[in-house]
């Protein structure tokens, strides 16, 4: 992945204005206008701190553990373009599935898949969260055989029949909170396109739960080291 930005071509005073713009959500075109830069450069920032930050979640990750929420999410427009029927919602649509995984009080993962089938995401949770956690799942069959592969601590809350809690501390609303978060973000930008959507679903995985001043203080960071590592291969 690209992360190439000629760093030089505005003072670094702007660069952290920029930066702090796009912490609190003021779009690129607003950040252009307010700083007096052009739209390219905002555009070009914000772009690097979308990969920065993809970058981070990807090299950054240890595997989740305690008590963990899994569910799966469909993305994607409510209708085909051209036709006025809608899309259907949840399983079976046509649209993009994400499955997520929620640590519970602490960090979320997603991963795009092809399918919600049950090899698929046992593969994924067998890789992403340690054994001995507590899994809380909904009733849909592709978690079926997770006990068979050592999470023995799997418990379920059937929403077909309009349980979300066996009010024993077993559900799945944490990640349901997580994707309700997600679809109003990017509801935000009128359209993703499908070569960004993953950048911008990491992000929101980065973003999610946490203040702005510690996102400021993370992206800070990843800057710096960009900044160091761009030098680096000027001299080198």
């Amino acid at each position: 992945m690209k992360l190439q930005v000629k760093y030089g071509k505005i003072s670094g005073y702007k660069v952290g204005k920029i930066l702090h713009h796009f912490i609190v959500d003021v779009e690129a075109s607003k950040t252009a206008e307010l700083i007096g830069i052009n739209r390219n450069t905002a555009d070009e920032y914000y772009g690097l701190f979308r990969k920065l930050i993809y970058q981070h979640q990807k090299l950054e990750f240890t595997k989740l553990s305690g008590t963990v929420e899994l569910d799966e999410s469909y993305f994607g427009a409510r209708r085909i373009r051209g036709s006025h029927i809608k899309l259907k919602r949840g399983r079976g649509t046509r649209k993009q599935p994400v499955f997520g995984i929620y640590e519970r009080g602490g960090r979320v993962y997603t991963e795009i898949v092809a399918n919600c089938s049950s090899k698929t995401l046992k593969t994924i949770v067998e890789r992403i969260v340690e054994m001995n956690s507590e899994l809380d799942t909904d009733g849909w069959k592709g978690y079926d055989g997770l006990v068979d592969v050592g999470f023995d601590k799997h418990y379920r809350v059937n929403h077909s029949k309009d349980e979300f809690s066996d009010f024993n501390g077993h559900h799945v609303n944490g990640i349901e909170a997580f994707w309700s978060y997600t679809k109003r973000r990017m509801s935000m930008f009128n359209g993703i396109r499908k070569t960004h959507f993953e950048l911008f679903l990491k992000e929101c995985e980065w973003r999610y739960n946490r203040s702005h001043k510690e996102l400021e203080k993370d992206l800070r960071q990843m800057m710096k080291r960009y900044i160091k590592w761009q030098k680096k291969g000027q001299t080198g």
